[in-house]
């Protein structure tokens, strides 16, 4: 069995997916006071090697483990912020983890490691600063491979795209995991009310899950999602990438994150709904629903965000029993994708088998 080590860890999404893939956590690394709240609620961490701040950490004091994961700050990268580069603030951290790499011996360096970033990575500072990421973990002594994920070809219906490097050791020989292919989709367990493309939710407003095979409108997620924008707001099927700001709400650009378009079945016809402050009119809802249904746009709920990035609702009950709904939406935002984490760890346990 691989032991793992989780460094900026969050709420574990890495974790739980390399734990789905049979390998096992021995310590992890996070130094947002409510994260750990969330993550050893979650998880059991008792004994294990925990560091709150990765910039205060010797490379002796780190225990042997068969690999270490990453999904390092990416603010600074990302092309919905300043872009200031791999050297910004925050998005710099990345060099610590490198140092600690390279503060091992060789004899004791993690055999795997695995690093997340946005894609925007790609194309910050026109490239130059991915080829400077892939140096400097080439220079610890990995043979590197990266793929671009995409999390709506994982099995939950959120599109998310991630950069994932992969490295091995050298040394001890080439291995390649990439690429790794996706199996898109989730089985509905429940439907309340109405025919497929004209689902009706309950009372409370929260959808019964997040998973469908089925067509019509809301057809991967089981829900209508509509852009969370006051102008040209666009239906969807699939969730618009989770953010750590996704709590904020209405927004003045399109394509920037997804709200709920609930309908429910009245006496009456609803005629339009309020967004923020703007309205979207029912033109476009009518094409696909039919009379005597009310329609209201509201935000995902915490736990359907969790559900976007893989977390079971055991695991967000523990999450939510320790933390507020505004950290509960930033966590989820911050977090990797349970699903495709556990695809990557699946092929890595394939190798050492």
């Amino acid at each position: 069995m691989l032991r793992f080590i989780d460094f900026f860890a969050g709420i574990g999404g890495f974790r739980l997916g390399l734990e789905k893939a049979g390998m096992k956590c021995i310590g992890f690394c996070e130094k947002d006071k409510f994260a750990v709240k969330s993550y050893t609620a979650m998880y059991d961490t008792k004994g294990e090697w925990y560091a709150d701040d990765i910039t205060k950490i010797k490379s002796g004091n780190i225990p042997k483990a068969d690999l270490w994961c990453a999904g390092s700050p990416c603010q600074a990268v990302s092309i919905a912020g300043k872009r200031s580069g791999i050297y910004g603030e925050r998005s710099n951290l990345f060099f610590d983890f490198v140092n600690l790499l390279k503060g091992k011996e060789e004899k004791d360096k993690p055999e795997w490691i695995i690093c997340e970033n946005v894609k925007g990575l790609l194309s910050s500072n026109k490239g130059w600063d991915f080829l400077e990421y892939l140096y400097c973990l080439e220079e610890c002594g990995y043979s590197l491979e990266w793929q671009v994920f995409n999390s709506k070809d994982y099995g939950v219906p959120q599109n998310r795209e991630r950069v994932y490097t992969i490295g091995h050791l050298r040394n001890r020989g080439r291995r390649e995991i990439l690429p790794v292919t996706g199996e898109s989709g989730a089985a509905l367990s429940k439907i309340i009310g109405g025919k497929q493309g004209y689902r009706v939710y309950d009372a409370e407003g929260v959808s019964v899950t997040l998973g469908s095979n089925g067509g019509g409108y809301g057809a991967k997620t089981g829900l209508y999602l509509i852009d969370q924008s006051v102008i040209k707001p666009k239906i969807t099927d699939t969730a618009r990438c989770i953010t750590s700001r996704y709590n904020g709400g209405f927004v003045n650009r399109t394509a920037a994150n997804s709200a709920v378009l609930e309908i429910n079945k009245i006496n009456g016809i609803g005629n339009y709904t309020q967004c923020g402050r703007g309205t979207v009119t029912s033109v476009t809802v009518k094409e696909k629903i039919k009379n005597n249904h009310s329609v209201r746009i509201r935000k995902l709920t915490p736990r359907e965000c969790f559900r976007l990035q893989g977390f079971s609702d055991d695991l967000f009950e523990k999450a939510r029993a320790v933390n507020s709904d505004s950290q509960l939406y930033k966590q989820a935002g911050n977090a990797v994708t349970v699903n495709v984490v556990y695809a990557i760890g699946k092929k890595i346990a394939e190798q050492e088998e």
